[in-house]
């Protein structure tokens, strides 16, 4: 092969030296995948039609779900593909795509990930002030500044990615056009890539990472002032869900991006990536509504459909969170 022929396609192996794990692996990503389309489908539709959800943490929480849908439906299509039979090429096209997508869709999820944190700051230590600090308007700029944090990271790192030569090496030992996986089939030295890649990382992970942990600390110190035990209980519940999904998307991201980069691609590497790409976006809508009585609750009274009873529930429900 020569390095032209790079221009036209690259080969994911991926899993390929394990024919029986491609099998059980195919079966797992297909209901996972479509369990994940089914899960984040719901939390929208419900976010968004029933009335009792339409506050800031829920329009996050909707913005949340559609980026995971975006997140594995960019990835996964190919990877079952590539599962499913002996061709594991990708098109040059299909690759930039997908790793434009990968870097942008991650990116933003950090920055949103931080935004809700600072929206559960807000309700919990400025509860009076609340509806006034989040207003629609806001929440549309910030919502609009993590699509565009997204959008800058893929700007920036896809061509820097997909640059330099591979002198005819175009196989990646991964499942997915990822950007450790491509700079290291680089015939060409990559210190400057991959010094550009940590500063950006630094920037998009634990900037927002930092912040989150902030918000955090000023809710627990607020937490610790409430007097009453129920008070305090409904504070964590009210911030155990968004902590839960922090934990695992922060806790792969880790464990992928700052680990030697000889180890990127390699088995753990890909586990890790698949983990983060599959099993996370499944688990989101899983964590916000087995432990969120409100969306179980909106639940109940989309498929109940009374009418009358879902506008007493919300008056409730409002009532409640005003004490």
């Amino acid at each position: 092969m020569t390095n032209q022929s790079c221009q036209e396609q690259f080969v994911l192996l991926g899993f390929s030296d394990r024919p029986q794990l491609e099998q059980t692996l195919f079966v797992f990503v297909l209901i996972f995948y479509l369990v994940t389309l089914v899960g984040n489908t719901i939390i929208i539709l419900v976010s968004r039609l029933d009335p009792c959800l339409r506050t800031p943490m829920y329009f996050f929480l909707t913005n949340l779900s559609f980026l995971d849908l975006c997140f594995t439906t960019s990835s996964v299509p190919q990877l079952l593909f590539n599962l499913g039979g002996p061709d594991k090429t990708i098109s040059y096209t299909g690759c930039a795509i997908q790793l434009f997508m990968f870097l942008g869709l991650g990116g933003t999820e950090c920055v949103l990930l931080a935004v809700m944190a600072y929206d559960r700051f807000a309700a919990i230590c400025e509860p009076l002030r609340y509806s006034i600090v989040m207003r629609p308007r806001l929440c549309w700029k910030l919502v609009s500044v993590t699509w565009g944090v997204g959008l800058l990271n893929s700007l920036a790192m896809s061509p820097v990615t997909m640059r330099p030569p591979r002198c005819g090496n175009c196989e990646g030992k991964h499942f997915l056009c990822e950007m450790p996986a491509l700079i290291k089939i680089a015939c060409v030295d990559s210190v400057g890539v991959e010094t550009t890649a940590f500063i950006l990382s630094v920037m998009i992970v634990l900037a927002p990472l930092a912040l989150t942990l902030v918000s955090y600390s000023c809710i627990a110190m607020a937490v610790l002032h409430v007097k009453s035990a129920t008070g305090r209980r409904k504070a964590f519940s009210t911030c155990g869900s968004h902590l839960t999904v922090v934990s695992l998307f922060y806790g792969n991201i880790i464990c992928m991006y700052m680990q030697p980069g000889n180890n990127s691609s390699r088995d753990p590497g890909k586990f890790l990536t698949l983990f983060y790409n599959l099993v996370t976006p499944r688990l989101n809508p899983v964590i916000y509504t087995l432990r969120n009585k409100d969306v179980k609750g909106a639940l109940r009274r989309l498929v109940s459909r009374k009418e009358g009873d879902g506008d007493s529930s919300c008056l409730l429900l409002l009532l409640n969170r005003n004490k």
